[in-house]
């Protein structure tokens, strides 16, 4: 498929429908399969108290529910803006291969929501403590499932 300015501009209808509503930021997202509408959402962090409620996020969840799948495989996605580092992790966790967004994340800080200090721990660049701290403990243990999963020739999650 290629862009379609028509499911951007409900992407964008989803996003405006959410400012001075107190349910959560000015984000909007439709999911697309085969050129016909999955899923569509808004952002829903305060309304749901669930910071993972963003608008690709619930989105997502709406479209694999849908499909009953965990696979969105073939599906294409509009967001109103630039995913956030948890949004582009669900999305390509999903197996959405095309994104489509409008405004920039440079954008969204411009309004107060910035995802800067995320990719800076990501690269590596924060100090330690700054944003997370990560330490690894006792993985002898904790390899017991992963080692008993490897061997469970029936498992095909990802």
């Amino acid at each position: 498929m290629a862009y379609n300015k028509e499911f951007m501009e409900l992407a964008e209808k989803e996003a405006q429908s959410n400012v001075g509503t107190q349910i959560g930021g000015p984000f909007g997202t439709v999911i697309v399969k085969d050129g016909e509408i999955v899923a569509s959402g808004h952002n829903c962090v305060l309304q749901n108290h669930d910071p993972s409620a963003h608008g690709e996020i619930t989105t997502i969840r709406k479209a694999c529910q849908k499909l009953g799948t965990h696979d969105l495989t073939g599906c294409e996605l509009y967001t109103n803006a630039y995913p956030c580092p948890m949004c582009l992790g669900a999305i390509i966790w999903s197996n959405i291969k095309t994104c489509y967004y409008g405004n920039t994340a440079k954008d969204a800080a411009d309004i107060g929501f910035r995802d800067d200090f995320i990719y800076t721990f990501i690269k590596g660049d924060a100090k330690d403590g700054d944003v997370l701290k990560l330490e690894q403990h006792d993985r002898d243990m904790t390899m017991k499932s992963f080692k008993d999963f490897k061997g469970d020739t029936e498992s095909t999650l990802y």
